[in-house]
This record gives C-alpha cells, structure tokens and sequence, in this order.
C-alpha cells in the first residue's frame, strides 16, 4: 500500500505545472525581506532546509487531497506562515504544491 502512495505522490510531483514555481510561497529568502526587514535571527538557512525536506510529505499530501499528513510537512507550513504574509492566507493544499513547485 505504500509503495501504491509512493508511486501516486511521485506521478502528481511529476505532473505540476513548472509555471507554478514562479509563485512559489515557498521561494527562496535570500533577498526577498518585506519592507526593508531582515531576519535577524540566522535561521533562514534552516528554515529553508525544514521547507526542503517536507517535499515527500508535500508530494503524499497533494496526492491524496490532504488526507495524509507528515510532521515535516506541519514544520513546514509553520515555518512558511510565520515568515510570508500570503502563505497565512493559502490553504494548506496551495502551500504543499508550492512546496513541491521548488
């Protein structure tokens, strides 16, 4: 049954338009603070590493319209909704596909 998920979550990552990645919530922080504010904190190359590695959990999501979940996949949706203004206001499917758009 998992390798079923595995292949289905594989041929959804596969089929996501490329144009998605241009408004990917999920896009690099590298120079993109909102009005001149910068993360001070020094976290941004984790936070970064938590959105990447939630790319299976992302692929399992979509494929199954929301109904499996991963933990790296809730990292990641609150690492993307404290950071970025539009990502609170995405359902959770949108920020998966552009965690998957990356």
């Amino acid at each position: 049954m998992t390798a079923r998920y595995t292949l289905l979550a594989t041929a959804v990552a596969l089929a996501l338009p490329l144009s998605a990645a241009a408004s990917s919530f999920a896009g690099s922080s590298a120079g993109s603070s909102a009005a001149g504010a910068s993360n001070t904190s020094g976290s941004s190359t984790g936070d970064d590493k938590i959105v990447l590695q939630a790319r299976d959990d992302a692929a399992m999501f979509v494929a199954t319209e929301g109904r499996v979940r991963g933990a790296q996949l809730e990292a990641a949706f609150r690492v993307l909704r404290a950071q970025r203004d539009e990502a609170r206001a995405a359902s959770e499917l949108e920020l998966a596909r552009s965690i998957l758009a990356r």
